[in-house]
């Protein structure tokens, strides 16, 4: 069994953190520097953008996590480090030299994470000036001030934590992320950095991310682009003391559960908050012939710009559904296809408990009935369109698989953030 809890980055034992302002950029008066420690060397790993452009911090953490060692990680906003070339590069090697003398750790054991604008250098000088400053204030609770410096266009924080019992061990895993824009995650800005104290190894963990990102952070969809700097690691410490996890058993089922259940929580709340978003927009599609198939109709439908426009005008279009999936290469019959919108009152209380169901107990409008069209009760839709998280059912009579994607709506403001962006 799963149990949320509070803490995010620092709910495991031997996790601290902190978040200082380093004033990296004149116009942000907020925190802009996260740091991460594990008091006891990890096992860990990762998975990066898919973009062909990566920024020099990605290369730089791609190339020292592969030794599956980590044992804090470093990020700053304000500047992506992205096509900042050899200096860019040097920029971060730096950065963990100097997180790695205030923590007296080998510099080879620090990830190095940064977001914000791309094509312009990190103002190195500040930055390292202010290491000393964020390594000495690491704490226990320091995962409230971590969360918010990791934050760009983010209007909300965003953590989570779960424990679960594993070899009659209490194991808690622990996660912070940002994401707000440019998300189109394909392992937008997308941050995500994951503590446990559960004993397991670096390849179990890659194996564990490979089974839950799909499902998970890929299925989420701002604005269709896929940044240059995605990054989600997961540091291990062993400090829960069960039995080491070395290969694809029942105890290795329970973490990768646990750590499904804190994945889909953080994806959601990354898809809540989208760049001027007004509602969560949730698309499930049943009744698929295979997983695949159902995952690439969701994805298709939540990332759908007509989609989105619509269910920010409230409007019960079928057409922009039906049409997104119809060009999404995946197969299915049109004619036995279904669709309905669904939303309750209240479901903005799942941001202060986790474990709740969003669309239990929702309010329903179907709208397609095998292919076909209906007439429908256009204020009973503009209603439950209204609320803060809408879901697109999509039935199909294809088989029994199904699967979730999750974005946002489209509005004004999204225009407006990102048309100003650099200032």
């Amino acid at each position: 069994m799963v149990k949320f809890i509070q803490g995010g980055v620092c709910a495991a034992n031997g996790f601290s953190a902190n978040g200082i302002h380093s004033g990296l950029k004149a116009s942000r008066k907020t925190f802009d520097t996260a740091l991460v420690y594990s008091q006891k060397l990890c096992d860990a790993a990762g998975l990066f953008t898919s973009n062909k452009v990566k920024a020099e911090c990605v290369k730089y953490t791609m190339k020292k996590i592969a030794a599956k060692k980590m044992q804090a990680a470093v990020c700053n906003v304000c500047y992506a480090n992205a096509c900042t070339g050899a200096e860019g590069y040097e920029t971060a090697a730096l950065t963990a030299q100097a997180v790695a003398k205030e923590l007296k750790i080998d510099p080879d054991h620090v990830i190095v994470c940064s977001t914000g604008i791309i094509g312009q250098p990190i103002p190195r000088d500040i930055l390292l000036s202010h290491i000393p400053e964020l390594a000495a204030g690491l704490s226990k609770d320091g995962n409230e001030k971590a969360r918010q410096a990791i934050m760009t266009t983010d209007t909300k924080y965003k953590e989570c934590a779960v424990q679960t019992e594993i070899g009659g061990k209490t194991v808690t895993i622990g996660a912070m992320c940002k994401g707000s824009g440019m998300i189109h995650i394909n392992m937008g800005t997308m941050l995500s950095f994951v503590t446990t104290d559960c004993d397991i190894s670096g390849d179990m963990l890659e194996e564990a991310l490979r089974q839950v990102v799909p499902a998970t952070y890929n299925c989420v969809s701002v604005d269709g682009d896929t940044s240059t700097n995605d990054t989600l690691t997961i540091m291990a410490n062993g400090l829960a003391g069960n039995a080491r996890i070395q290969e694809k058993n029942s105890d290795w089922e329970k973490f990768v559960q646990a750590l499904a259940a804190l994945s889909e929580v953080m994806a959601k709340k990354i898809a809540a908050d989208g760049e001027g978003a007004s509602r969560l927009v949730e698309c499930l599609v049943t009744g698929a012939k295979d997983q695949e198939t159902a995952r690439r109709l969701a994805k298709e439908v939540i990332g759908s710009n007509l989609v989105k426009a619509a269910m920010f005008g409230r409007d019960a279009n079928c057409g922009r559904i039906l049409c997104a999936m119809g060009y999404s290469g995946a197969d299915f019959d049109p004619d036995k296809t279904s669709v309905r919108f669904l939303s309750k009152e209240g479901a903005a209380r799942y941001f202060d408990d986790p474990a709740a169901d969003l669309f239990a107990g929702a309010e329903s409008v179907e709208v397609v009935h095998d292919g076909v069209g209906l007439a429908f009760d256009e204020e009973l839709a503009t209603k439950i369109l209204g609320r803060e998280a809408v879901q697109i059912l999509v039935e199909l009579k294809d088989g029994s698989a199904e699967a979730k994607a999750w974005g946002c709506d489209l509005t004004y403001d999204y225009v407006k953030i990102n048309g100003d962006y650099r200032s």
